[in-house]
């Protein structure tokens, strides 16, 4: 499908950007490690190529006659059909509807399902914001309690699911966790719903690029209802996302944006809207996001999903030994070798005595490395995973309103992708030590910007962060 073959051994030659050098404390250069896919995966360099091969031919797509026209329209709807292909999708009962990114799939998920205050929807104490937040505003939002690991206790569910029988509407799930990286077994809990009457949607942004989906199910009853992707979270860009869904949901009613391209007829007293996916996506919409989404899942396709599950398992098998090894370390994934292929690359962690915010700082201006800080979008899941009581929340949700950053608590996470290796975990484990045993005097060279909340060092180098400008 593309000029070379791609494989896992030779991914780093196809990723953009790869080459980056970053600036350390000492002025030096050193080779950038971006161990940070979980918020956002580096772009595939045949990404790029189809895109610039296609902007030529750019055109706005629908009812367009022009000769570019029609050829960015049926490059559109092929996005779909690859896209459906990706998530065995029956596309003749579902939709596939573009979107900006996860978060605009569950919102319009949230507006386009009919809930009211009696409805309940089952969510768990796992989720990113972007599926739990739309759902309370909705109807009456009940989470799923977690078990002493952090995993999802699934008796939790079915509890909640036979006490609220015939109210649930929907069980809201993530794939993947993007704190701890536990994968969640999503047809065993759409089984589960659906045995009690419920509607499963399975955010799938942190799982889409490390296993296999099926939303036809295996068994006839483990089928997937509705699923949200991000191509930001499987190498592409330019702010595309995907929800999947029933035709007939989308159908009736009002999309919650109406305007150009989502209705058949509009006269002065009325409107008739068309069917979906083109009555959900309101305005002209990202064509080249969906060839670069479509374009990144055909790589994904030809290097093999089973090739990256591999790699990935072995990256995450040597870190937590690694970094297991090293005594102040407390780790907040998960540590059985035998759970690890049930889990991402992801994996959250803190140094004793060390805040986290100063520690991502320290491994960014010390070695160069990429890595996330905080609560990752996740509350109250990081909340039960440090143990926190409901005073220590009241205090710092104060703390945060009144701009008191400094010492919130948090977690470092590190997460990998397909192009990541172990000798950048060799190198990030070094940094790591060096940091834990030269903590007191790499403590004088940094400053604390309250406004920002945020470690810097006390001299920056003369043009740092000026490779790129507008």
């Amino acid at each position: 499908m593309f000029k070379n073959k791609l494989s896992i051994d030779n991914i780093r030659k196809y990723i953009v950007g790869i080459d980056k050098k970053a600036v350390l404390r000492n002025g030096q250069k050193s080779r950038y490690i971006f161990f940070d896919n979980a918020a956002s995966t580096p772009v595939l360099l045949p990404v790029l190529e189809k895109v610039n091969e296609f902007l030529g031919w750019y055109s706005s797509i629908h009812r367009g006659t022009g000769y570019k026209s029609i050829i960015s329209t049926a490059a559109y709807e092929d996005s779909r059909k690859i896209i459906g292909d990706f998530l065995n999708l029956d596309m003749e009962k579902n939709t596939v509807i573009y979107v900006k990114n996860t978060t605009e799939a569950v919102n319009k998920l949230s507006y386009r399902l009919g809930l009211n205050k009696e409805d309940i929807a089952i969510v768990s104490l796992m989720e990113h914001h972007s599926n739990d937040l739309p759902w309370r505003s909705k109807c009456k939002t009940v989470h799923i309690n977690l078990l002493k690991d952090g995993s999802l206790d699934i008796k939790d569910l079915e509890n909640k699911l036979q006490s609220y029988n015939n109210k649930v509407k929907l069980v809201a799930i993530t794939g993947c966790s993007n704190v701890t990286g536990y994968i969640n077994d999503i047809h065993s809990i759409a089984a589960l719903s659906h045995r009690y009457g419920a509607r499963i949607f399975v955010d799938a942004a942190q799982l889409a690029p490390h296993r296999n989906i099926n939303m036809k199910g295996y068994n006839g009853d483990d089928y997937i209802d509705f699923l949200a992707i991000s191509a930001h979270k499987i190498y592409a860009p330019f702010g595309t996302g995907v929800l999947v869904g029933p035709k007939a949901v989308f159908q009736n009613g009002e999309p919650e944006y109406t305007g150009g391209g989502t209705v058949i007829s509009v006269s002065e007293h009325n409107v008739f809207y068309t069917a979906p996916p083109e009555k959900e996506e309101s305005g002209t919409p990202n064509v080249v996001g969906a060839i670069a989404l479509a374009t990144a899942i055909n790589v994904i396709k030809e290097i093999g999903m089973d090739k990256i599950i591999e790699h990935e398992i072995k990256l995450t098998e040597y870190f937590l030994d690694k970094l297991s090894l090293i005594p102040q370390i407390e780790i907040y994934s998960n540590t059985n070798k035998a759970l690890i292929p049930h889990m991402a690359g992801v994996i959250s962690f803190n140094v004793k005595h060390i805040s986290h915010s100063f520690l991502a700082s320290l491994l960014a201006h010390e070695g160069g490395i990429g890595v996330r800080n905080g609560c990752f979008c996740a509350h109250p899941y990081v909340h039960r995973l440090l143990n926190l009581s409901p005073r220590d929340i009241s205090r710092i949700q104060q703390d945060l309103i009144f701009g008191k950053l400094k010492d919130i608590p948090g977690l470092v996470r590190v997460s990998f992708g397909m192009y990541n290796t172990i000798e950048e975990i060799n190198i990030f484990i070094d940094v790591l030590k060096y940091i834990v045993e030269n903590i007191d005097s790499l403590s004088k060279e940094y400053k604390y910007l309250e406004s920002k909340g945020e470690y810097v060092p006390k001299a920056f180098p003369k043009d740092i962060y000026t490779e790129f400008t507008l």
